[in-house]
């Protein structure tokens, strides 16, 4: 037995990939699934097509790698956040899945949010914010809009769970109903101090504790795999914080940057829950089977990738993707243009939904080039407010990025990152870091590694990227950024007198 397996279920695709115990990609088998928005601000997932895609991605590697018998362990990575509730009785779910993007509660949660002592209560025992982004509320929700569901669930008939507690349910055939604590964290039902689901947060949300998963480390030995004998699932941990661990960032202050479709940042701080002063969310990093948590702060840019995507269909200035690179690096500088890529409002630790984007300090002497060089600096200044938040908030100094995601490719951007933090940027050989680490966790969980240093151990480096201005150029950039972010800030909002 010599390759680890990850599910890595996503938000618009189930995979699975097979990693030699080197961190090595040997197969992978990917499938998408439909995205369906009954509504405006809905979003919802046909959790059994999920399933099927799920498996049917899991056969397919099975038997490109020889069978279960090749296998040390399996380990589930997924979207977080997303609502399952299924009938215990029948196995199927009471309707659609509610994602993580679903804005349906926006009501509810901001009638909650008017609360300070709720504010309060919510984020102390969770280290979230009041949002519909979280789970909470789109359980509610289920329970009260779908025919019959609240009655079945105060009679013990009905199981909730995120996705991976949804496929672990299916692929033991009903045998465990359980969820790690790293997902559990993202429920706002979690006390993440405490290690359990409390009790205040539940009565709040009006949510029976008889539907909720056993939570468990993320590393164990979680049930056989019924569908391929001699297949045990031995590993869960939810998708940003399995990037964390796969990058190896396992120290207090190790901090790592996934480059998708937005930014997705999270510092380790150890055995500490770090509240944020600064906007950012606290969160369960992982828990390992001798009961130690690692917790992590965590921040999130809406648009990364998306805002090159921009470039190619909203301006039409790039015929793909990687085009920006090219375009950015034909100029030596963006010669004063600012691109500040508020286009679905400012995240973390602005949190303005009423941000909007905007292009300043252009000239008649501004160019295409000048515009993809400042989308570049634009992506690279807003992972610098969130981490440079970090480190006030966790009173750590960054001594090093770890990098990932499709948009880590660019050496450009990279080169950027590097001299807007002032700090050494590591991108590694492998991007496939969010998978590896739900593999790397099966092994914990199935004795192949003995712990988190020897997963860390196959983390190879492909390039370093060190700082290349001086002190004083990076602060005035940080300056002029911080200038045009306020200058966005409340754009869209209607009683804003500048509008």
């Amino acid at each position: 037995m010599g390759l680890l397996l990850a599910l890595d279920e996503g938000t618009s695709s189930c995979r699975t990939v097979a990693f030699d115990l080197d961190g090595n990609v040997k197969c992978v088998s990917q499938q998408e699934f439909q995205q369906h928005y009954p509504q405006a601000g809905w979003v919802e997932h046909d959790a059994t097509e999920i399933r099927d895609r799920q498996f049917e991605t899991l056969r397919t590697v099975l038997e490109e790698i020889g069978g279960p018998k090749q296998v040390a362990g399996l380990g589930v990575t997924n979207q977080r956040e997303t609502v399952v509730i299924w009938d215990r009785r029948s196995g199927k779910p009471i309707s659609r899945a509610i994602v993580w993007q679903d804005r349906r509660t926006a009501s509810m949660m901001e009638s909650i949010a008017q609360d300070e002592a709720i504010v309060q209560l919510i984020r102390e025992r969770t280290g979230l914010i009041p949002d519909p982004y979280f789970s909470a509320s789109k359980i509610q929700w289920m329970l009260d809009h779908v025919d019959g569901a609240r009655a079945a669930a105060d009679e013990g008939h009905l199981a909730f769970g995120t996705i991976e507690s949804w496929l672990l349910w299916s692929l033991t055939d009903g045998a465990t109903h359980a969820t790690d604590a790293s997902n559990a964290a993202r429920t706002m039902l979690y006390d993440i101090n405490r290690g359990q689901w409390d009790p205040d947060l539940l009565g709040l949300f009006d949510i029976p504790e008889s539907i909720l998963p056993e939570v468990v480390p993320c590393a164990g030995r979680f049930g056989a795999v019924k569908m391929a004998s001699g297949l045990e699932v031995t590993g869960m941990i939810g998708d940003q914080q399995s990037a964390l661990f796969g990058q190896g960032c396992l120290q207090p202050g190790d901090a790592k940057t996934t480059y998708g479709t937005g930014c997705f940042l999270l510092m380790n701080t150890g055995e500490e829950s770090v509240a944020s002063t600064s906007g950012l969310l606290t969160t369960v990093g992982w828990q390992l089977p001798d009961g130690t948590v690692n917790y992590a702060l965590e921040g999130s840019v809406f648009m990364g990738g998306a805002t090159i995507q921009w470039l190619r269909d909203g301006l039409g200035i790039i015929d793909s993707a990687p085009q920006v690179n090219e375009l950015a690096a034909s100029v030596d500088s963006a010669d004063g243009v600012v691109l500040v890529p508020a286009f679905a409002g400012l995240g973390a630790p602005h949190w303005d939904s009423w941000g909007r984007a905007a292009i300043m300090g252009m000239t008649r002497g501004t160019t295409a080039a000048h515009i993809a060089r400042a989308t570049l600096e634009g992506i690279a200044m807003s992972v610098a407010d969130v981490l440079q938040s970090m480190e006030r908030d966790a009173s750590l100094s960054l001594h090093e990025l770890r990098v990932d995601g499709g948009a880590a490719a660019s050496d450009l951007l990279m080169q950027i990152q590097s001299d807007v933090l002032g700090t050494t940027v590591l991108r590694p050989k492998m991007l496939e870091t969010t998978a590896w680490g739900a593999a790397a966790m099966s092994g914990i969980g199935s004795g192949t590694f003995l712990g988190p240093e020897d997963a860390a151990g196959h983390w190879h480096l492909d390039r370093r990227f060190e700082p290349d201005v001086d002190a004083a150029y990076r602060a005035s950039k940080l300056a002029i950024w911080a200038r045009a972010v306020e200058r966005v800030k409340g754009w869209a909002r209607e009683d804003n007198n500048d509008t």
